[in-house]
């Protein structure tokens, strides 16, 4: 049988339990603003029931307070993480691609592509009017001048763009550095708390919070299990495993975490030809392994900013190897065969067989068309002979295939345009399309109007001193074609006769000719008797702005067009996809909230329910108070 005063207990138990339900109600209120703030409750369970030897057998001994929890769904969580990744990702790449766009923008103050374009060839035609007025022809070439600063600038805006993004890659590593370490602190804390018997909602809320934060920049897959006793496999340890993993690669493992380190590329390893020095690659500064920051799935911040900072339109060289010494590797069937459509650096790092080389040159052959047919890469380092033979037939590549049209993309599409047209700009002025050259007003040869300023010594400057030819007259007035070898281990020696090193960052034009109009030649040799006045070579320089095919198959007017075309493409499904990923955010957020926020009416009405059940409670210790006085006090031999 219970005993006597076993009432007195069951209304205290209800008590109690009310009270703590009453105090996590206020708790819950007093975080209804409180950030990754996730709402907790009190889970009550039925008191073991005392056998009391009566007719009914057993009786009940109150109500128990068995935790306080938190109310959060792990499928919401992963949804949300899911989600802000897509989200991240879209949202970072279409703030920069709003920049590029800007940069390519046709602005009020006339300073766009076609305004400048246009200039100069209205310029040019005043100056076939009039080929020996010297104010005529210092206006056309200070519209031509400024068409080359268009290029520089714009050059330049893409280089520190690439810049800013690249220092802002590193504050992401950091930043993935410190929520790593934050989340094996807390695990290690949670652990503690809950061996021990507890509930650490508030640390497991913060380390959520972080992972709502990382899911932005990375990829996330979280992962949590429970610690098992392995003599009692059915005991709960209140221990856990936490797994955190971003890009499919571990980043925490419960109390250990790994760390991301930048590592910056050399001038020997660049991966594109206008890249700035010192972009980072991510690496694990464990053991060094190279970090994917460009995973298949979402990606996050971190993708993007790859993405738009490396993004060639896997337009980079591809071929395969055909020929390897120690010190050379020789490589064709390539995926580029236009001179000018080159992309890759003087000095770089090429990838073949999975495996990396550096190199310091190259050397290439055109076939009896013009087109590159092979290029040998000298190394920085030798290799031996098993490795050179085991690269025989192997896939070849240079820098990282990135699948976007990024800022090496544009750099790589301003060339190829800067390159057509000078190429064309400078044959006409020099006679080479038939072989006569043309002539200044004082009857000299005229060099290249268009030339590249040395990146080392701006003094010097590298300019085309002869139509690039395949085929020459053997003196009988037979063709002879053949194919040409260009050596570009030497830079300076090897920009004669073609237009590689020739980018929009150091598109210039000669200076000779800059200082004194009269070197510009508006005639050939032939033509030169018949007085100043010849305009012949200016007649051939009007076709170049609309007739000639200079870019993508269109004159060279297009090329506006066509960039950005590319660029507004690619700006607009950014912001089609960030609107998408934020309408679902709005949900899933509504949906996590609906499970684990702080409602203030539902906490009202519950803070009423738990108090009416407190003070009933107390009620009944009064009624109990009530009959044990009427025992002791009243009752009697």
């Amino acid at each position: 049988m219970s005993s006597t005063f076993f009432g007195l207990t069951i209304a205290a138990s209800g008590l109690n339990t009310s009270q703590a339900q009453i105090n996590t109600t206020a708790n819950n209120i007093s975080n209804v603003n409180t950030v990754g703030y996730s709402k907790q409750v009190v889970n009550t369970v039925a008191s073991s029931a005392l056998r009391c030897y009566q007719s009914y057998g057993t009786t009940g001994t109150g109500v128990e307070a068995k935790s306080v929890t938190q109310s959060r769904d792990l499928y919401y969580d992963e949804k949300y993480w899911n989600n802000q990744s897509a989200l991240g990702f879209f949202q970072k790449k279409e703030y920069y691609m709003n920049q590029i766009q800007e940069y390519y923008n046709e602005n009020t103050n006339n300073a766009g592509f076609t305004n400048i374009y246009t200039k100069m060839f209205n310029s040019l035609s005043s100056l076939q009017g009039s080929p020996g007025d010297d104010t005529v022809r210092k206006q056309f070439i200070s519209d031509a001048k400024k068409l080359t600063e268009y290029f520089n600038q714009l050059s330049t805006k893409l280089q520190e763009l690439q810049n800013s993004i690249n220092d802002e890659i590193k504050t992401a590593v950091d930043n993935i550095n410190a929520i790593a370490e934050k989340t094996a602190v807390l695990t290690k804390q949670i652990n503690v708390i809950e061996q021990g018997g507890g509930r650490a909602n508030e640390l497991r809320d913060q380390r959520a919070l972080l992972m709502d934060e990382l899911s932005e920049i990375v990829d996330v897959e979280v992962r949590e299990v429970d610690v098992k006793n392995s003599n009692d496999p059915d005991m709960y340890t209140g221990a856990t495993y936490f797994y955190v993993n971003i890009n499919g690669q571990q980043l925490v493992n419960t109390y250990e975490y790994n760390t991301l380190s930048v590592a910056s590329r050399s001038r020997e390893e660049y991966y594109n030809q206008s890249d700035i020095e010192g972009l980072y690659d991510l690496v694990w500064t464990k053991d060094g392994d190279k970090f994917n920051a460009t995973p298949s799935s979402n990606g996050g911040q971190l993708k993007a900013m790859f993405e738009v900072r490396d993004g060639n339109n896997n337009e980079n060289l591809h071929a395969r190897v055909s020929a390897a010494t120690a010190n050379t590797i020789t490589v064709s069937d390539l995926s580029i065969t236009d001179i000018n459509e080159l992309n890759m650096p003087l000095k770089g790092k090429i990838d073949t067989n999975n495996m990396n080389f550096n190199y310091n040159g190259f050397t290439f052959n055109t076939d009896a068309d013009g087109k590159v047919a092979s290029i040998t890469f000298e190394l920085t380092e030798p290799i031996t002979v098993d490795v050179a033979s085991g690269l025989i037939a192997k896939t070849f590549q240079i820098g990282d295939d990135v699948d976007y049209m990024g800022i090496p993309y544009y750099q790589n599409q301003m060339n190829l345009f800067v390159r057509n047209f000078c190429e064309q700009f400078n044959l006409i002025e020099m006679g080479g399309e038939d072989g006569q050259r043309g002539v200044d007003l004082d009857g000299n040869d005229m060099g290249a109007f268009f030339v590249a300023i040395d990146k080392m010594d701006h003094s010097l400057e590298h300019e085309m001193s002869e139509k690039t030819t395949n085929s020459y007259d053997d003196g009988t007035g037979q063709i002879i074609s053949y194919g040409k070898t260009f050596d570009y281990t030497n830079d300076a020696d090897a920009f004669s006769e073609t237009y590689y090193l020739l980018t929009a960052g150091n598109l210039s034009i000669a200076k000779d000719t800059d200082k004194d109009s009269r070197k510009f030649a508006t005639t050939i040799a032939d033509n030169y008797t018949s007085g100043v006045d010849a305009a012949d070579l200016v007649v051939k320089l009007q076709n170049l702005q609309s007739k000639e095919k200079l870019f993508r198959g269109g004159g060279g007017n297009a090329f506006l067009q066509c960039v950005y075309a590319d660029i507004t493409v690619d700006a607009q499904e950014c912001q089609i996809f960030t609107k998408n990923f934020e309408s679902i955010e709005k949900s899933i957020s509504e949906q996590r909230m609906s499970v684990s926020g702080v409602d203030e009416d539902e906490e009202a009405l519950d803070l009423v329910k738990f108090q009416n059940a407190y003070n009933l409670a107390s009620k009944c210790i009064s009624v109990f108070s009530e009959i044990y006085d009427r025992l002791i006090l009243n009752t009697g031999v």
